[in-house]
């Protein structure tokens, strides 16, 4: 039913494959529309992504419960629960 496509990335402009068992895997998740990146590229692509999400992450300063050093965590503490260093997060695991 699917054959392999030749496509061309948009990011590196090179000749990639788009099997026959991709297009299968797109059709069952829903997907209407072929890659436009090569796995290359939409690997660098995720990365980055990831890592820009990751470094505009606001960070709130909070007193480790254990040793009382400060630290740096994701979310705004409210005080109702105790927050940990990394170091004593892995103690509490």
């Amino acid at each position: 039913m699917y054959q392999d496509q030749k496509l061309v990335c948009r990011d590196c402009g090179q000749e990639f494959v788009f099997s026959a068992g991709e297009q299968e895997f797109y059709a069952e998740k829903g997907f209407e529309n072929k890659p436009t990146r090569c796995p290359d590229c939409r690997k660098a692509f995720k990365a980055a992504k990831n890592n820009s999400a990751r470094g505009d992450r606001k960070l709130y300063s909070a007193i480790c419960a254990d040793c009382g050093e400060e630290t740096k965590v994701p979310f705004k503490p409210n005080g109702t629960r105790p927050v940990y260093c990394s170091s004593c997060f892995e103690n509490h695991r």
